[in-house]
């Protein structure tokens, strides 16, 4: 008989229209009310960005604030820097130039600080500037040197006979080079039912697996679910099985050599994803000269059994 574990962190509180609580990519859906904001929130948040969002808020940074300091420069009379071309928007890219120059400490030449108070604005943006980019060097090496799995998982669960019965089987790779040693997966079903009330709650299996870690693992993985009497699902039929309001919640494990040191990554399946009665196809073949060849693109690739 299947056993309900405890709420995993998610909550029992639910609804007919509910979201997962986590995504495919492993982000979560959740919305943060009344949430106290600190400086050390910048950090993350940087590091968090996806590498295109990253290289935009920096150009648009240093953008912005050559742009300000350019105002400022013709605002105090660009002559202090630059004699006036008699045009505001000339006037104005002088200024904008001699910004960029100050606040990555270039220095041509061409233009120099001439009054006591341009001297004083470009004193000040040069240090801006150190510390700016001191900032940004910082993140750029937290972002290549924070431990991160790099695990691809199949787009489809798999609902097929299996060893006299019937199994739920999804699939996973490294999309590394690099081995992945001691990999330990965890998978926890969330069932989305409604009560006698009218009410919706969740309910939490963790799913017993044929396999739920193995000593390395240089290809794939098919990870497998036993559909027997310690099932949740061992009394349902295939159809209704699609038609679950519930999901998989996949937790991966490993020590990843690149960095030294375990790494994780989470998953998720909706039951929408699930095709009935056919395999996994075959992803690695071996070579005339005796090496493993992996297919990357056959990892959701499924073929009738």
């Amino acid at each position: 008989m299947a056993k309900k574990t405890k709420d995993i962190g998610f909550g029992y509180k639910s609804a007919e229209n509910v979201r997962g609580i986590i995504n495919k990519d492993g982000t979560t859906n959740i919305l943060h009310l009344n949430r106290p904001l600190s400086i050390d929130d910048l950090y993350t948040y940087f590091i968090g960005l996806s590498w295109w969002k990253f290289f935009i808020m920096v150009v648009f940074g240093y953008t912005l604030m050559n742009v300000f300091f350019g105002i400022i420069y013709v605002i105090i009379g660009i002559e202090q820097i630059t004699p006036s071309k008699g045009n505001l928007i000339q006037d104005f890219l002088n200024g904008f130039f001699f910004s960029a120059q100050t606040l990555t400490t270039v220095g041509y030449g061409g233009i120099a600080p001439k009054g006591i108070t341009a001297n004083i604005i470009a004193a000040f943006q040069a240090l801006i500037g150190l510390m700016s980019f001191s900032f940004i060097t910082g993140l750029l090496y937290g972002r290549f040197s924070k431990p991160k799995a790099a695990i691809r998982f199949s787009n489809n669960l798999i609902l097929r006979e299996f060893n006299g019965g019937r199994a739920l089987m999804l699939r996973l790779m490294n999309s590394r080079k690099t081995l992945m040693i001691e990999p330990e997966v965890s998978v926890t079903l969330s069932m989305n039912q409604e009560d006698e009330t009218g009410q919706y709650k969740r309910s939490f299996y963790v799913l017993e697996l044929e396999r739920k870690k193995i000593t390395y693992l240089p290809t794939m993985w098919t990870i497998v679910h036993p559909i027997d009497e310690k099932s949740p699902l061992f009394k349902l039929s295939n159809e209704e099985i699609k038609e679950l309001n519930a999901g998989l919640y996949i937790l991966v494990q490993y020590h990843e050599e690149s960095f030294g040191q375990k790494v994780y990554q989470t998953s998720s399946y909706k039951f929408t994803q699930v095709v009935c009665d056919v395999k996994y196809t075959p992803s690695s073949s071996i070579d005339e000269d005796g090496y493993t060849v992996l297919d990357h693109d056959k990892l959701s690739e499924v073929e009738s059994l």
